[in-house]
């Protein structure tokens, strides 16, 4: 048994609306014993001069415009895409396109703009930098796979002065280039991968798009998944409630989108699943989970309040859904690898007193 997406219409084409974080030559430099930073006084206009820039091997291979908006921070894009047309960047005394490509060793001009002063980032304490470097299960020259904690999320904004990525920076201020390969919501625990250099980042994001990383999520859900239910075909499409929070629902105007299921406990009024997604869709799993008729345990977003209400009664505290594992080739050397992260001890213990209720 699959659980089938409704009749689509005119799919759409997938627009990617994040372009790639650059990295620049220099990174400020950091305070590791700081538990916090000053807020500054409001951001204000400044205007740079002319300055010509090496491009390192981290940033061989990158677009010119995404080199510019890391070396030009608080530059609005359009101001970016006008000193690139009039000709006033030149790469080794050249004019160049928004989409050429550097190579290492060229020499960029970048001419004098006006850069907004932004505020100093607020510089995570000690005892989470261990923490994060303490979740780190594996890692080489070219990258780094966390076992993120619940609650963390992967990066700054939107109200959090930092995320797993700032952590990992303030943790190893010598390192010239960590960037997120991909991401998980910020109430998921478990396996992130994490670039050392922009090879590994443009290797490992392309074999995410050729779909050739696994992905292996264990999830916790409400009632008695059905042996049958496999997979849930069903198309996916974000959307804005009235109080401006985002939601994904299952919409015949979505984008395609696909999740296989394996129970792997039976808890009488639970289940635990191994969900893997096919597609990369914003709260995938969640929304697929909930369609099926069995949403994930603590999800606040997508479960009914009488349900989230009894779990919550039992002692559950997180969302019940966790990275296990991963199945990818690695950047450089090709060998094959399959990683996996231990629950921690919330979604531990829900476990065992489900068990212990079960057995009783």
């Amino acid at each position: 048994m699959a659980f089938t997406s409704p009749k689509r219409r005119s799919p759409k084409k997938s627009v990617s609306r994040r372009p790639s974080r650059a990295q620049g030559n220099q990174r400020p430099e950091r305070d590791p014993r700081s538990e916090g930073g000053q807020r500054p006084a409001p951001a204000q206009q400044e205007r740079s001069a002319v300055r010509l820039v090496t491009v390192s091997e981290d940033n061989d291979g990158q677009r010119v415009d995404n080199f510019l908006m890391a070396q030009l921070r608080g530059v609005p894009r359009s101001v970016v895409y006008r000193i690139v047309r009039k000709g006033e960047v030149r790469v080794n005394k050249g004019r160049v396109r928004p989409d050429t490509r550097l190579t290492a060793g060229d020499e960029v001009r970048i001419p004098p703009v006006s850069q907004k002063q932004t505020a100093a980032p607020v510089v995570p304490g000690e005892r989470v930098q261990a923490v994060m470097e303490g979740a780190v299960v594996f890692e080489n020259e070219q990258m780094l796979v966390v076992n993120k904690p619940s609650g963390i999320a992967v990066h700054g904004g939107s109200g959090l002065d930092f995320g797993l990525i700032e952590v990992l920076r303030a943790a190893r201020p010598e390192a010239r280039f960590l960037e997120l390969v991909h991401r998980l919501d910020r109430d998921t625990s478990g396996l992130v991968m994490v670039a050392k250099k922009r090879s590994a980042l443009r290797y490992l994001q392309d074999e995410l798009r050729q779909k050739r990383i696994r992905k292996h999520y264990h999830a916790l859900v409400s009632g008695r998944w059905p042996a049958g239910t496999k997979r849930v075909d069903a198309p996916l499409l974000r959307y804005e409630m009235s109080n401006g929070e985002r939601r994904v629902r299952v919409d015949a105007e979505g984008k395609e989108s696909l999740t296989t299921f394996t129970v792997l406990a039976d808890y009488g009024g639970y289940s635990l699943v191994q969900a893997s997604p096919v597609t990369g869709r914003t709260h995938q799993i969640r929304v697929h989970s909930a369609y099926a008729g069995h949403p994930i345990a603590g999800d606040d977003k997508y479960m009914d309040d009488v349900s989230l209400k009894a779990f919550r009664s039992m002692g559950g505290r997180r969302l019940m859904l966790h990275a296990r594992a991963l199945e990818f080739t690695l950047p450089g050397s090709g060998e094959a690898i399959r990683l996996e992260a231990p629950y921690d001890e919330a979604f531990g213990e829900v476990l065992s007193k489900l068990a212990g209720r079960r057995s009783g």
